[in-house]
Parts: C-alpha cells; sequence; structure tokens
C-alpha cells in the first residue's frame, strides 16, 4: 500500500501545476522500507549492479499492454512486505525494441518473470505470472537464503 501511495505521489508530482498544490513531505527518523521497483529501459540498471546487493526480481513482456505484465506487477505491489525481507527488488522491461542490458542478459521470450540469485544466477523463470506467496516459497527454498536464514537465527 505504502508503494502504491508512493508512486501515486509521485506521479502526481510530475503532473504539470502539481508542485504548487502538493503538501510537504514530512521525514520521519525511521522511515518505512519501500520496495523498489526500476524500469530497466530508462534506468539502463544492469543485474551485475545488484550482485551481492539484492535479490532482483525481473518482469518481461513485450508490451506494457499484456494483462500479464500488468496481472504480475499488480501482485508484487499489493504486498511488499514479505519481498522486502527478502532484500527483492522489481525490475520490469515491457520494450524489447530498447533492448536493456537486463533484456539482453536474460533473453526472454514474451512475457517472463525471472528471479535472479544474489549470485547474478537464475534462480527461476515462469512464463505467467506468480503471487507473493509463491515467490517467497521459491525463494525460502533456494540454497542461498536458507542460509542467510540459517546466518540470520
Amino acid at each position: 500500500m505504502r508503494v502504491v501511495l508512493f508512486l501515486m505521489v509521485a506521479l502526481t508530482l510530475a503532473l504539470p501545476g502539481a508542485a504548487q498544490q502538493a503538501e510537504p513531505v514530512i521525514e520521519s527518523e525511521d522511515p518505512a522500507p519501500v520496495l523498489q521497483v526500476i524500469d530497466a529501459v530508462e534506468s539502463g540498471i544492469t543485474l551485475d549492479e545488484l550482485m551481492w546487493v539484492s535479490r532482483p526480481i525481473v518482469v518481461f513482456a513485450d508490451t506494457d499492454r499484456d494483462p500479464r505484465f500488468q496481472e504480475q506487477l499488480d501482485m508484487l505491489l499489493d504486498r511488499p512486505g514479505p519481498l522486502i525481507e527478502r532484500d527483492v527488488v522489481v525490475i520490469f522491461d515491457a520494450d524489447p525494441d530498447a533492448r536493456s542490458p537486463v533484456r539482453l542478459a536474460l533473453r526472454p521470450r514474451g512475457f517472463s518473470m525471472v528471479i535472479v540469485q544474489r549470485d547474478g544466477h537464475v534462480a527461476l523463470r515462469k512464463p505467467h505470472p506468480w503471487d507473493v506467496r509463491e515467490i517467497t516459497r521459491a525463494i525460502d527454498n533456494l540454497p542461498m537464503r536458507i542460509e542467510e536464514m540459517g546466518l540470520s537465527q
């Protein structure tokens, strides 16, 4: 919900004339973590930049009008908490013609949801949307995640 609110505020501020109407932002000392959502095309981000820092979930489609693409992003944004706990960063790319570095590295065909491990290796590819519960179960069964959980206990 916070991510959606954040995105709505960001979109509102991007509209012409919105800067005059915007309420001042009051920063708290302990801001709540926010799920990072990155446009692969606009940012030019690479998977190497996230290696050992985050656990990318990459959502691909040939167009942003693909209902599976919208459904997957909606599911991820609806329940960001479990993803934030697992250091997930969501990257999306719905423009195959732009040939983003992430698209070139993972070479998807049509819609695809890809979970990438912290070490940069692909853990899982799915040709249909998955909900956060399925994604977190898959992440929690990865050897690197099991090791993380063992070290934190």
